[in-house]
């Protein structure tokens, strides 16, 4: 049995459960949610799953002999499937305004949440986010069993991963179950994954008649990952229409599958107007999904520079989430075709962020940044070009070159 990882948001979650009458925990499914929650409160708050067809008739039909039968401290797992329950839960938390870490809820939907929260939480509930594993949390578990598929490989305790160890760990994705066992078949896990997640989340959240169809979908954005997004030629793709795609992309974005990337303009309004660029959360389920089975394969082929990226953003919003933050990031892309991949708002600065899939970054590559700083001025803060290399370096006035293990 795989030994419990210890998590990076454990300090916020703490802080928000003496501080709030409730706390939600939304993320992925599989993202640990549960975990996380009994390892840190399991012996002080008793333990519902509202996933259970009799517990959540329960719920739903009778919410307050529920809530009178399971009295605070209490944790309900899986929230989404009796969000009915909520206005009651409100009732008991306005009885007991001054009680702090009453509710303990999680939910894998983040936009119904959203809605019940808005509607019957407001200001009585904190929202947290866990996402996957970041590279910090799993680096103790990295250390003492091999990264690799191939068993007898060892990355050696204490010393940066080199190339290809980064690109295997890529393809194997940062999904607690995965790091905390190296030996498991990776492929299946994430084909079970898929399954899992087409039935219950997809079909529940917008009652996708065609599954099939769906995980086309699923492919085909995948293979566009990183790629200013076209619903309309993505619908054309897939013999759907566009709104059918935008749909289905709000389904992916409420469960935490893929991050929407807007470009960042001083006008808010455009920003919403103007195309946006799509990664996935995890680069696991990314180099599933477009059938990468090889590292050697995935660092050379064409989503390698995508694969990177998606990593790189993915390390960002976590360390953001762990903190308990919203994470605002933005892409730059002007007129002329200067680019830098991402922008991220830390305070009153955008601190920008260039990612790189060589190992040996050069001066040439702090350009677009310094572009960007001269244009943004005293709103850009110090840059960094990320890349597949280890250590930091100075790479002109304003730019540090990082590898993405000391990201």
């Amino acid at each position: 049995m795989a030994r419990y990882i210890p998590r990076a948001l454990e300090t916020t979650l703490a802080q928000a459960a003496s501080e709030f009458p409730a706390v939600v925990l939304t993320g992925p499914r599989q993202s640990g949610k549960t975990t996380l929650l009994k390892h840190w409160a399991g012996k002080e708050y008793r333990y519902v799953s509202l996933e259970l067809p009799d517990v959540r008739a329960a719920a739903v039909e009778d919410p307050r002999s529920f809530l009178a039968q399971y009295a605070p401290p209490v944790m309900f797992d899986e929230v989404q499937w009796a969000p009915e329950l909520l206005p009651y839960v409100k009732e008991r938390i306005d009885e007991h305004r001054d009680e702090p870490g009453q509710f303990l809820l999680t939910g894998s939907q983040n936009l119904l949440l959203a809605q019940q929260i808005t509607e019957s939480l407001a200001g009585r509930a904190a929202v947290l986010r866990l996402l996957p594993m970041s590279r910090r949390e799993a680096e103790p578990q990295r250390l003492q069993a091999p990264l690799a598929w191939e068993a007898d490989e060892d990355t050696g305790p204490g010393r940066d991963m080199s190339p290809a160890e980064l690109w295997r760990e890529f393809l194997r994705g940062s999904y607690p179950e995965l790091v905390a066992n190296p030996k498991r078949d990776v492929p299946l896990w994430h084909s079970s994954y898929v399954q899992t997640y087409l039935e219950r989340d997809v079909r529940n959240l917008r009652r996708v008649g065609d599954l099939s169809q769906f995980q086309s979908f699923l492919r085909a954005l995948a293979a566009r990952s990183g790629q200013l997004l076209n619903a309309s030629d993505l619908a054309r793709d897939l013999g759907v229409a566009t709104n059918t795609v935008r749909a289905w992309l709000s389904v992916l974005e409420a469960t935490h599958q893929i991050t929407v990337v807007r470009p960042y303009f001083a006008n808010i309004g455009k920003r919403l107007v103007k195309s946006p660029k799509v990664y996935f959360t995890d680069t696991g389920f990314l180099c599933h999904l477009t059938g990468l089975r090889d590292p050697e394969h995935a660092a050379s082929g064409p989503l390698a520079g995508a694969i990177m990226e998606t990593a790189v953003l993915a390390e960002i919003r976590k360390t953001l989430a762990n903190r308990g933050a919203d994470p605002q990031v933005y892409f730059w892309r002007t007129a002329a075709g200067v680019e830098v991949d991402f922008l991220v708002q830390a305070a009153n600065r955008l601190v920008p962020v260039e990612v790189k899939k060589t190992a040996t970054p050069r001066p040439a590559m702090a350009r677009p940044i310094q572009a960007l700083q001269k244009d943004l001025g005293d709103m850009a803060g110090h840059g960094y070009v990320v890349h597949t290399g280890a250590g930091r370096l100075p790479l002109g006035q304003g730019v540090t070159a990082a590898g993405l293990s000391a990201l």
